[in-house]
C-alpha cells in the first residue's frame, strides 16, 4: 500500500472526529464505533441527497472487499472544500468511518478521509456541532436573510429519547411497526414538514414580502409560504406536505400557525406518526446579539400525541454563504436507506 501506515496510526491516536450527520439514515450507523481502513478509491459518486465514496480494501487473507461510504449532500461538501474531482479512481486513502450495525455489510458513514498528500477531508466542516462554534459575520436587522442550522440544535426532533414526545396508544402502535427501509418519507424523496423542516442541518433563507413570508430550505428545495395578509385557514383546504400557514407580528416576533398537513413520519429514527389534525405554532425572533434566530415551536396532535411536543431551535446568521439547492435522486435516496 502506498498510503502511510504511520498516518493511519496517527489518525487512530488523535481520534479525528467530525460532527457528521447523515440527514435521513443515521440510525443504521453505529456512531459509538469508529473504524479505519486503508485502500484505494474504486468509485466516487457526486450526487444528492448523499455523496458516496467506494474504497477497495485488502483483507488480512489477501482478498479484496469494497466499502460503500456515505456522506453529506453536494452543497455541504462544496462549502467544506470538496468538488466532484476531489477523489479520483485509484487514489490511495485512509478512511475513518462509522460502520452500520449489520456487521455482514461493508457500509459506513464517513468521519474523515486522508489522502496521500496529507490532507484530511471531513464530512462536514462548514457547519459546526453547536451555535457557539459558528462565527456570524454580520448582525441581522430582522428575521430575513440566510441562516445556518447547527447540528446540535435539532437533536430533539429526531428521536423519542427522554420521553420528549409522548405518544397515544394508537401512535405508539403505529410507531412500533415502523420499518425505516420501507416507511421513511425521506427514502421516497418526500420533504420534511415543519418543525422538522426547520431542524435539518442545511441553509435556510427567509424573505419578507408585503403579504407573505417565504422560507426556503436547501434540502429538497423545500419552500414554505406564510400568509401575513390577515386571511384565515380555509375550512376545506387541501392537505399538503407543508400545510397552510398564517402569520402575524407581535412587535418583532413572528407568530405562525400551521394546519392542513398531510400524514407524515415525524423523524428519521423512530418513525412516530404525524396526523392530519395536528396544529403547529411557531415563534420566530432575533436573539439578543442579533446574530441568532430563535424559533420556539409547539406541536399539538390529538390523534398521536398524548401531550404537546415543544422545543426551541437556534439558527445562525450566515449571509456570506450561498444557498445551493439539493434535489433528490430517488435511486440514491433509496440506497441511503439500505433497501437494496
Amino acid at each position: 500500500m502506498k498510503c502511510s501506515r504511520i498516518l493511519l496510526k496517527t489518525l487512530l491516536t488523535l481520534g479525528f472526529l467530525s460532527t457528521a450527520f447523515a440527514h435521513h439514515s443515521g440510525s443504521v450507523f453505529d456512531r459509538d464505533r469508529v473504524i479505519a481502513v486503508e485502500g484505494f478509491i474504486s468509485q466516487f459518486h457526486w450526487g444528492n441527497p448523499h455523496v458516496y465514496i467506494y474504497v477497495e480494501v485488502q483483507t488480512d487473507l489477501g482478498s479484496f472487499v469494497e466499502w460503500e461510504i456515505e456522506t453529506d449532500a453536494t452543497s455541504i461538501l462544496s462549502r467544506s472544500g470538496w468538488a466532484r474531482d476531489t477523489l479520483q479512481i485509484g487514489d490511495p486513502v485512509v478512511v475513518r468511518m462509522n460502520p452500520v450495525y449489520d456487521t455482514r455489510r461493508t457500509h459506513a458513514r464517513l468521519v474523515s478521509l486522508s489522502k496521500q498528500d496529507g490532507s484530511i477531508w471531513s464530512a462536514r466542516s462548514s457547519f459546526a456541532g453547536s451555535t457557539s462554534d459558528l462565527s456570524a459575520t454580520e448582525k441581522a436587522d430582522s428575521i430575513s436573510g440566510i441562516w445556518a442550522t447547527p447540528l446540535a440544535t435539532n437533536a430533539h426532533l429526531w428521536s423519542l429519547r427522554d420521553n420528549e414526545r409522548r405518544l397515544t396508544a394508537q401512535g405508539a402502535e403505529i410507531q412500533a411497526a415502523y420499518d425505516i427501509t420501507s416507511d421513511s418519507p425521506a427514502g421516497k424523496c418526500i420533504a420534511y414538514p415543519t418543525p422538522t423542516f426547520l431542524g435539518v442541518p442545511y441553509l435556510n433563507e427567509i424573505k419578507i414580502l408585503n403579504d407573505r413570508i417565504v422560507i426556503r430550505g436547501e434540502l429538497y428545495n423545500t419552500e414554505r409560504t406564510i400568509y401575513t395578509d390577515g386571511r384565515d385557514h380555509p375550512e376545506d383546504g387541501k392537505l399538503t406536505n407543508q400545510g397552510h400557514s398564517i402569520g402575524r407580528w407581535e412587535n418583532d416576533v413572528l407568530v405562525v400557525e400551521t394546519t392542513l398537513l398531510e400524514e407524515h413520519r415525524s423523524s428519521l429514527i423512530d418513525g412516530s406518526p404525524m396526523g392530519v389534525r395536528r396544529r403547529i405554532t411557531e415563534k420566530f425572533r432575533l436573539g439578543p446579539d442579533q446574530t441568532r434566530l430563535l424559533i420556539d415551536f409547539r406541536v399539538e396532535d390529538p390523534d398521536y400525541l398524548a401531550e404537546p411536543f415543544q422545543g426551541t431551535l437556534e439558527w445562525v446568521h450566515m449571509p456570506q454563504l450561498e444557498m445551493i439547492g439539493i434535489d433528490c435522486d430517488p435511486e440514491v435516496s433509496t440506497r441511503a436507506w439500505g433497501s437494496r
